[in-house]
């Protein structure tokens, strides 16, 4: 059953869910203090079939819906656009914690959401088990009476780890907490590989971590996709924090006059994956992009910055972006506000606010490391 009008629409597949950590090269104690906050910190048909199935679904009489993942020439015809928003949600059964901020994210971004007559926003939901009913549970009350058409399409984590594991296994061992390379840590690599895992018919999608509050309209974010200048392929705000000054350490010692790991404007101090913007075509279009998937590719970049992180899909970004900054679109740091101010107590107070600095009206806030939200 698909969403009609302002219904609901239930796309059942199988896929992921997610938990971040955090690197300390120098010292084991940091990397496990930083490890623990980042983790909570943030039918059976497949899902390709649940795809052709919701995209074959007649639309509400009023609206004629575009190709999925409909941009630009979509909306200049009035059709409107196909607004997918993919969130993970995991092991909320056991912690009322990651319920509330489920709760609170959702909501800000539903109450501000004010969608054009012919956009519809389709919710991925990565979850699993008795997560996968509270989550829905919390979007059906969350979007009932919500005045945009909308669906929620549900993957279950264990499909899409089978999946995402035989293209990011090779650079699991460069980018995960620990010495080895395990099946489960795949699923914190699903935006590195979304383009070969996500059907065809859909061509753009926006990636968030769940402790986040939306202060704007979620449909003026999709609008950044307009905005990307040829070549890039994924859009991302800078890390807000001197994380990638301590862990490029060596490379930045060989290389004295390096801007890899300095603050803005004109450093290069990393990206933070909180908020990703995945032009899944342009992605699998783009033979350079597709080229540093290669486990060769990415040896040889780890080597060169002798780098060892531990977040995941954001330490893979971060250092294509110091060899390759065309590939990205830097969002503005309004779009991914962080809070989170580890990095300040723990060895970089004289540089730390040349990173946390942020101005304009905030648009999303992002709550990393448990880090409390500013209330309205």
């Amino acid at each position: 059953m698909a969403a009609m009008g302002r219904g609901w629409g239930w796309g059942w597949c199988r896929g992921w869910g997610w938990a971040r950590s955090q690197p300390c090269a120098l010292a084991l104690a940091a990397a496990l203090a930083v490890c623990a906050f980042y983790y909570l910190g943030g039918g059976g048909e497949t899902f390709s079939s649940a795809t052709r199935r919701l995209r074959a679904t007649p639309p509400a009489p009023a609206h004629r819906h575009p190709r999925r993942g409909g941009g630009e020439a979509a909306a200049a015809a009035g059709g409107g656009r196909d607004l997918h928003l993919l969130m993970m949600f995991t092991k909320a059964e056991r912690s009322p914690a990651l319920r509330a901020k489920g709760r609170a994210a959702l909501g800000s971004l539903l109450r501000h959401g004010r969608l054009g007559g012919g956009d519809a926003l389709h919710l991925h939901l990565v979850t699993e088990g008795a997560s996968r009913d509270i989550g829905l549970g919390l979007l059906r009350d969350l979007l009932r009476g919500a005045a945009f058409r909308h669906q929620v399409i549900v993957h279950d984590v264990n499909e899409l780890t089978e999946k995402l594991f035989p293209i990011v296994e090779a650079m699991q061992k460069h980018f995960s907490a620990g010495s080895g390379t395990y099946y489960s840590d795949s699923i914190f690599f699903l935006s590195v590989a979304m383009h070969r895992i996500m059907p065809k018919e859909i061509t753009q999608i926006i990636q968030v971590d769940l402790d986040l509050k939306y202060k704007t309209n979620i449909r003026d974010l999709f609008d950044e996709f307009d905005s990307f200048p040829e070549g890039a392929v994924i859009g991302i705000a800078r890390e807000m924090q001197p994380v990638y000054r301590h862990t490029f350490w060596q490379y930045r010692r060989e290389n004295p006059q390096t801007k890899v790991g300095d603050p803005p404007p004109d450093g290069l101090p990393g990206f933070n994956s909180g908020v990703l913007l995945l032009n899944l075509e342009a992605m699998r279009q783009s033979k350079l992009y597709n080229q540093l998937l290669e486990p060769a590719m990415v040896q040889k970049l780890t080597e060169k910055y002798h780098f060892k992180g531990h977040l995941g899909d954001q330490d893979f970004f971060t250092m294509v972006g110091m060899e390759h900054p065309e590939l990205f679109h830097v969002l503005d740091c309004t779009w991914n506000r962080q809070l989170c101010t580890w990095w300040r107590d723990h060895g970089y107070s004289d540089v730390f606010d040349q990173y946390f600095q942020c101005e304009g009206e905030v648009k999303i806030y992002h709550g990393n490391c448990n880090t409390p939200i500013p209330e309205d």
